[in-house]
């Protein structure tokens, strides 16, 4: 099993950064694949991005691409999303989720999500 914390998230204005944690408990963290995604008022889940295993392999979405970074520190059991140049649209709830080292040799669109956290708010002012 894993269970997944986010924190990390409140209030910031347009252009500014925020760095959202995600601190994981159980068996093997450093071979799960994390991810991280986010939905705002009236749409669907959204991928933002995720981190092999070893922290290789990044993908993101098309949104986020040059604004967002994933990087994680096994060492600790967390992944870490560091958000610069936000967006008024950037505001959603964020949420980190976990998959099987298999997901860290797939495309975004292959991956496979088991776990979940309960996400943490972003807001950005415009």
């Amino acid at each position: 099993q894993v269970r997944l914390v986010e924190s990390g998230g409140g209030l910031v204005q347009a252009g500014g950064s925020l760095r959202l944690s995600c601190a994981a408990s159980g068996r093997a963290f450093s071979r799960y694949t994390m991810g991280w995604f986010r939905q705002a008022p009236g749409k669907e889940r959204e991928f933002v991005g995720q981190i092999s295993w070893n922290g290789g392999i990044t993908y993101y979405g098309d949104s986020v691409k040059g604004r967002f970074t994933i990087y994680r520190d096994n060492a600790e059991n967390t992944v870490y999303l560091r958000m610069n140049s936000l967006k008024p649209e950037d505001t959603a709830v964020y949420y980190c989720a976990a998959g099987p080292l298999a997901n860290s040799f797939v495309a975004p669109t292959e991956a496979k999500w088991d776990y979940w956290g309960q996400g943490t708010q972003v807001t950005v002012s415009s």
